[in-house]
């Protein structure tokens, strides 16, 4: 069987779910996920798992690798409850619900259409880093576990009770503000209104049906270009806010009144108004790709800043590790510990959102206006091949600090900190490509980032590109 090494990443799985010709020159065909199914339930049963359970997202391979994940692990032994189409956030939820130790969501979260992949979780927690590769392992060996009697599968459907749960956690004030949400066809599509207008919202829906296809734009809502339906339509219907989402809804993305982008950096400098106020000198995970606007609020509010690496299974690891309260990514994923079990979900971080506007009698824009909004690039993706890119990174890593002119932070790839600003460039967990991102306290220091920073990635042969702002 073949298989390729490189699906297996730090977090999740993930590669091409079907090639111009079907299956092709595929990653994830059937018998490669059977045998990963296979390979996660004799990982299971090592641990006394019996039962797990399944979703996954709206593409258009997803109901067919649901399939083979369920043969795979049902021949170890294992049930199955098959929860069917939902957010990723459903299914993290679902350890909680049905008491389960161990899920499979099967997403290709904000990746193009022919990709896909696996999310797996143990206990109450997603897998990652050399639990990811023992799976890879045992697919290798094909030294799966035997069981005299397959597992069972059974359906469940769990919304009703999951968009019940949302809205017994959030309370608006006296303002129910007016909210569009762009779901971009995904999974949000479906139930992202059903839980604003419970909360007494008026919800207006962009490309609100799913379709596995994106036909409308790619649900990232990191991209700026994803959004332009998004900040068209809140000013057309004078929205209080408008929300996008990602393919499988674990992230979400912010525009303003005025249609202006907020990202997610910016976003939780404002969400720890709120926490810091309520747990004083509490400490605060930054990824290296956020801005120096969120570390300023932390300190300022009297939080202890802790830079971490980015990746939802890294940052979840972390929060469990010193019991932190609230962390986020740039990209939009949110984890609140404070009120909430502490994995990512879009729609509780939404909720969040308008339950600080609803009480606050101002605009958003007027509540992020305190909080500066520094020259910086967007992140930037430079074509990199899984084999190459981390010793890539290493080696301009090691160039720049060897000068002794800049201090770097170099958790996770490498952020130079440069008089008036920081460059950061890592390697991507869950694409072959470098990702770099650039800020300065004005323009021209800016410039000078940039010009250093793309000197860096040029010098080691890579494609030459163009920043965003």
């Amino acid at each position: 069987m073949r298989i390729s090494p490189d699906i297996f990443r730090e977090y999740d799985i993930r590669g091409i779910a079907y090639g111009a010709a079907y299956g092709a020159k595929a990653d994830l065909t059937d018998e490669v996920v059977s045998a990963i199914g296979k390979s996660f339930g004799t990982w299971l049963t090592q641990r006394g798992v019996k039962k797990i359970a399944l979703g996954g997202d709206v593409r258009l391979s997803t109901q067919r690798i649901r399939e083979a994940v369920a043969q795979g692990v049902t021949s170890t032994g294992i049930d199955v409850l098959n929860i069917g189409i939902v957010t990723t956030p459903m299914l993290y939820w679902s350890l909680y619900r049905l008491d389960l130790e161990g899920a499979v969501m099967v997403t290709g979260s904000h990746n193009p259409a022919d990709m896909n992949g696996l999310k797996l979780a143990f206990g109450k927690a997603t897998l990652w880093g050399d639990d990811i590769q023992e799976i890879r392992r045992i697919v290798e060996r094909e030294s799966f576990a035997a069981a005299e009697k397959p597992g069972t599968v059974e359906h469940r459907d769990i919304v009703d009770a999951y968009l019940a749960m949302l809205l017994s956690k959030i309370e608006l004030g006296p303002r129910k503000p007016k909210v569009v949400c762009d779901s971009g066809n995904g999974t949000a599509g479906e139930t992202i209104c059903r839980f604003l207008s419970g909360l007494g919202c008026e919800c207006v829906s962009l490309f609100g049906t799913p379709d596995g296809r994106f036909p409308n734009h790619h649900p990232d809502p990191q991209k700026r270009e994803n959004l332009t339906a998004l900040i068209a339509k809140v000013r057309e219907t004078k929205a209080d806010v408008g929300f996008a989402f990602d393919g499988d809804a674990d992230r979400l993305g912010v525009v303003d009144e005025k249609g202006e982008v907020i990202f997610g950096d910016r976003l939780m400098a404002l969400y720890w108004t709120e926490i810091l106020k309520k747990h004083p000198g509490a400490e605060a995970i930054v990824e290296p790709k956020c801005s120096m606007a969120l570390t300023e609020e932390i300190q300022r509010l009297g939080g202890k800043v802790v830079f971490w690496k980015s990746g939802h299974s890294l940052i979840k690891a972390k929060m469990r590790e010193i019991n932190a309260l609230f962390a986020g990514e740039l990209s939009g994923h949110m984890f609140f510990a404070d009120e909430y079990y502490g994995f990512d979900d879009s729609f509780y971080a939404a909720g969040r959102l308008l339950r600080i506007l609803s009480n606050s009698g101002e605009s958003l824009s007027r509540l992020m206006a305190p909080i500066p909004l520094y020259p910086a690039t967007e992140e930037a993706r430079i074509a990199c091949p899984d084999a190459e890119k981390f010793a890539v990174i290493e080696r301009i890593r090691d160039k720049a600090l060897a000068l002794e002119k800049y201090e770097g932070l170099t958790l996770d790839g490498v952020r130079i900190f440069y008089p008036g600003g920081w460059g950061l460039i890592r390697a991507s967990n869950t694409q072959p490509v470098l990702t770099t991102r650039c800020e300065g306290k004005d323009k021209k220091a800016l410039e000078f980032i940039m010009e250093d920073v793309k000197k860096r990635i040029l010098a080691e042969g890579l494609p030459d590109f163009e920043w965003t702002f």
